[in-house]
């Protein structure tokens, strides 16, 4: 699909996380759709890894 775009965010702290993916979604301009999110967990010994794939693809405003 052209022009569609992903971001990897990722952090070992849930808060972290959280808050990385909240400023990113915020972050993209009003023309913007988001077309999936894949979220992953990974376990290496005691730590956990938070992933989230976001796909997204600027569109051109609505004109009436």
């Amino acid at each position: 699909m052209q022009g569609m775009q992903l971001k990897l965010i990722a952090a070992a702290d849930p808060d972290v996380f959280q808050d990385r993916l909240n400023r990113f979604i915020e972050s993209l301009p009003e023309e913007t759709i988001i077309v999936d999110i894949k979220f992953s967990t990974s376990t290496t010994a005691s730590q956990t890894l938070y992933a989230a794939l976001v796909q997204y693809k600027q569109v051109e405003a609505w004109a009436e």
